[in-house]
């Protein structure tokens, strides 16, 4: 039997939370720094942008001492958290912002509906009506509509990648067709199949082999934009894999960026976008200055 046939080996690939017996704390962490930056910083929470309660977003304007482009609103950034499309919440990752709105960017968190009461399809739409809004509504919070990056951690970096191919005026008709042309997926889950048949997950997640060919974007035509890739590099061998698979599937035009994080795990990665030192931070800036 081949590693990725056996069930139990990829419980101990995917299962992050078996992995790492800190994760509670560190989790727990993320939810007190975000309650401080809610505090803090100037911003608009529980804005809603559908039609169920699940369909709410956070918004946190630009410091006026950001650089930004004469004449120009501020590059506009959409955090999508992770938790297997099944768990957490906006209210966890509020600490993600302070350290772009200090440096001039508008910053938008969007919950979304979970499994098992939602499909991933339905949370892929929403994640996408989410990104709509924001197009629409950026320029009265101070952002530019038409600088907007996507960025997302876990399941949120499968959303990231699934909002790149979006056909943005299919969903409707008001829509640009380059609405997002950039995005980052930290630890992101690019091809759904070896999900699909994880023990761990299989029962909220209720996927086919049908929907996860459906929703793995590691199985579409690569994109028009751009898209960088980062993990950590103690995650497990599938993340790892996971990680690469866009930049062979897609081409080094579109995944410019394929990284390793090193010393972090699949909890611990998520501080390098926080600090503004941290490797994928400026990754994530350099995104934000050149979206065009």
């Amino acid at each position: 039997m081949r590693p990725q046939d056996d069930p139990s080996w990829l419980d101990q690939q995917y299962n992050n939370r078996a992995r790492v017996p800190e994760a509670p704390a560190v989790i727990a962490g993320w939810t007190a720094a975000s309650a401080a930056a809610r505090r803090q910083l100037d911003g608009e929470l529980d804005v809603a942008y559908g039609a169920t309660p699940a369909q709410t977003l956070d918004v946190f304007r630009p410091a006026r001492s950001g650089r930004r482009r004469r004449g120009h609103g501020a590059p506009v950034l959409v955090f999508i958290h992770g938790g297997y499309w099944r768990s957490l919440d906006k209210a966890d990752h509020s600490h993600v912002a302070p350290g772009f709105t200090e440096a001039g960017h508008l910053v938008v968190v969007p919950n979304y509906g979970l499994c098992p009461a939602v499909t991933i399809e339905t949370i892929a739409l929403q994640m996408a009506q989410a990104v709509a809004w924001t197009w629409r509504h950026a320029g009265r919070f101070g952002g530019d509509p038409g600088r907007i990056v996507v960025a997302g951690h876990s399941a949120g970096g499968h959303l990231a990648a699934m909002l790149l191919c979006c056909d943005w005026p299919r969903l409707a008709p008001d829509l640009p067709t380059g609405l997002v042309r950039s995005a980052l997926a930290l630890s992101g889950l690019f091809d759904l199949e070896p999900v699909r048949r994880t023990p761990y997950l299989q029962q909220d997640l209720r996927l086919t082999a049908a929907s996860a060919r459906r929703l793995s974007p590691a199985r579409f035509p690569a994109p028009a934009g751009r898209v960088a890739t980062l993990v950590g590099a103690l995650e497990s061998e599938e993340f790892i894999r996971q990680n690469s698979l866009l930049r062979r599937r897609w081409g080094a035009a579109t995944v410019p960026v394929c990284e390793t994080v090193e010393g972090a795990d699949h909890f611990s990665v998520l501080d390098s976008l926080v600090h503004p030192q941290g490797q994928v931070h400026r990754h994530t800036l350099t995104l934000l200055q050149q979206v065009d």
